[in-house]
C-alpha cells in the first residue's frame, strides 16, 4: 500500500483528519488493510479505496463507515490532494450514503469536520448533512480538536432522494469513480464479507449496532 501511505501522509492531507500520522509509515498502512478488512468480516465498519473508472488501479483516496466513541455510525474520507476541488469527495460521499440507508436499518449517519476546514464542510452540506453543532473530538495523533458535527437521518435522506426524482434536486452525474473493498497487496480474493453480503441483498455491515 505505498501508494495510500504517500497520498494520506501528505501533510495538508494529513492535517485534516484526526488519525493520520504524517510522514505515514508503510507498515502502518499494511496494518491498517489488514485491520479494515477483518473489520469488514466482522461486519462492524466499511471502508472503501476510491479510483477513477478509467484508471482502477490509481488509488486516490478512502471513504468509509464506521462507529463513533458512541457507536453511532459515522462516515469519513479523504481525497489526495492531486484530485481535490473535482467534486469526487461529494461522488463518492453519495454512494455510500445511499448504499448505508438502502443496505442496513441505520436511522441516521454522523460526520464531522475540522473547524478551518470549509471543503469538508461543503462536501457533507452538499450531501444532505445538517449542521449539529460545534464539539470536540480526541485524536491520539492531535489531542482534543475542535470540530463541526454534522447530522443525516434516514427521513431527510430519503427525501432528498424523492426530490431528485422529480426533478427537484439535480440528477447525479455519470459516477466518475469506482469504490472497491481495500485490499493487502498480494492476490485479490473472491468476494467475501461484506462485498458477498451486498451480491446476496444482506446488509453491508452494523456499523451501529
Amino acid at each position: 500500500m505505498r501508494k495510500r501511505s504517500a497520498l494520506a501522509g501528505d501533510p495538508e492531507v494529513a492535517e485534516t483528519t484526526g488519525r493520520i500520522p504524517h510522514p505515514y509509515p508503510r507498515d502502518l498502512a499494511d496494518a491498517f488493510v489488514l485491520e479494515s478488512r477483518a473489520s469488514a468480516m466482522r461486519g462492524e465498519s466499511l471502508r472503501l479505496a476510491l479510483a477513477p473508472k478509467a484508471q482502477p488501479t490509481r488509488l486516490i483516496g478512502m471513504i468509509g463507515i464506521e462507529p463513533d466513541a458512541n457507536g453511532e455510525a459515522e462516515l469519513g474520507y479523504w481525497l489526495g490532494r492531486p484530485v481535490w476541488g473535482q467534486g469526487l469527495a461529494t461522488e463518492a460521499a453519495r454512494a455510500l450514503i445511499d448504499a448505508f440507508f438502502a443496505f442496513t436499518e441505520g436511522e441516521a449517519l454522523g460526520s464531522s469536520a475540522r473547524v478551518g476546514n470549509p471543503a469538508s464542510r461543503r462536501v457533507l452540506e452538499k450531501c444532505g448533512f445538517v449542521s449539529d453543532g460545534p464539539g470536540f473530538r480526541d485524536s491520539p495523533l492531535r489531542g482534543r480538536m475542535p470540530v463541526d458535527t454534522f447530522r443525516l437521518s434516514r427521513r431527510d435522506w430519503a427525501s432528498l432522494k424523492s426530490w431528485s426524482r422529480d426533478g427537484w434536486a439535480p440528477r447525479p452525474q455519470t459516477p466518475e469513480l469506482l469504490v472497491e473493498e481495500i485490499e493487502p497487496d498480494a492476490a485479490r480474493p473472491r468476494a467475501s464479507g461484506s462485498a458477498a453480503a451486498t451480491a446476496a441483498g444482506r446488509p453491508l455491515f452494523l456499523a451501529a449496532e
